[in-house]
């Protein structure tokens, strides 16, 4: 099956409040799709595990458009990408690099970058002869592009691929060229992130960046701050369901993202949902400053001094106003110069 232009604005009208678009930005994107005038698109891998190729792609099966190759190759141009495009060896690459020549294209850059050995660890094509690596690539189409997107936490911050003792020299992209890149962080990416921040572009509506670069459409708030289980006593072990996993190491109080909200797979479960614990996979540091990830490490409110990988309750009680070990909410011990709670529990601040 084939999904038309009119598909997508169909499929973006119906996800509207899902995706962030509002009617202004609907309206001059049903304008773009209808002319064919949108800024064709690079897709780049570098240092990855493809794995926000795939969480794109099963998104996208569950529902119309059918899959993701209707969705890029019939409503918007895209001009290469390693996984998904027909063509191949030296076709392939003649495409990208007519896109380049067009000086109106988005770039799209999945994995972090190589820089050590001199970016040998990761080549992305061939052009006349010879093998290019991503780092090459990168910084010569970075500047030039309409928009550059990093799409997953490894093109954002450096993520796993960049994780210690980090042997390849793994930078982000940003951080690799200079340019304003709009992160698109998690491992892997949500695709609705993808798709609604990829229609505000061709749309030419202003995007609303935090200081990370991450649209706020989706990375407006932590995780714990709207999660069902903030505010429930804390799990005593994995596979509790519905107590609250803090003390088991969850890093949803410093983690930002929608997905209480949106879910995953089609808007079947996520991470907390399926009683794992949010490793903090959207954040700068991830995975180093969350490891190991069933312990406080990545877990403490800001401000909150280190514990040495204690857990919570180590200092503060688990059961809440009233409970056995303390009538306050806070625990038997509150850490130093901690004002009185009022009885309030642990969760309502942090």
């Amino acid at each position: 099956m084939k999904i038309s232009r009119r598909g997508f604005l169909k499929y973006c009208l119906g996800s509207a409040a899902a995706l962030g678009l509002d009617h202004s930005t609907l309206g001059i994107l049903e304008k773009v799709l209808a002319t064919g005038s949108g800024p064709p698109i690079i897709w780049i891998a570098a240092s990855n595990c493809t794995g926000c190729t795939v969480s794109l792609a099963n998104r996208i099966s569950t529902s119309k458009p059918v899959d993701v190759a209707d969705l890029l190759f019939n409503t918007v141009s895209l001009a290469y990408h390693p996984n998904l495009m027909g063509a191949a060896g030296s076709l392939a690459v003649e495409t990208a690099l007519a896109a380049e020549r067009s000086k109106a294209f988005i770039l799209a850059v999945e994995g972090g970058i190589p820089t050590a050995f001199g970016g040998r660890c990761c080549y992305v094509w061939n052009e006349n002869g010879r093998d290019m690596t991503a780092l090459e690539v990168v910084e010569r189409l970075a500047p030039k592009a309409h928009a550059v997107l990093s799409i997953g936490t490894c093109a954002s911050f450096g993520g796993m691929s960049g994780a210690a003792p980090n042997p390849t020299g793994i930078r982000s992209v940003r951080d690799i060229t200079g340019v304003s890149t709009v992160n698109i962080p998690g491992c892997p990416a949500h695709p609705d992130w993808i798709i609604g921040t990829t229609a505000k572009l061709l749309a030419g509506s202003r995007l609303s960046l935090d200081s990370d670069g991450r649209p706020t459409d989706y990375f407006r708030s932590t995780i714990h701050g709207s999660c069902p289980r903030n505010g429930r006593d804390w799990a005593e072990t994995i596979g509790q369901e519905g107590f609250c996993l803090r003390d088991l190491g969850c890093k949803g109080p410093n983690t930002r993202g929608d997905c209480v909200s949106r879910k995953w797979n089609g808007g079947t479960s996520w991470c907390i949902g399926a009683n794992a614990i949010c490793i903090g996979c959207t954040e700068k540091g991830f995975p180093d400053r969350f490891s190991p990830f069933f312990s406080s490490a990545g877990a403490l409110p800001d401000g909150h001094p280190r514990t040495e990988n204690q857990s919570c309750s180590s200092c503060h009680g688990s059961s809440g106003p009233g409970g056995d070990d303390d009538d306050s909410g806070g625990g038997s011990q509150l850490p130093a110069n901690h004002p009185p709670t009022g009885g309030q529990s642990c969760s309502t601040c942090h």
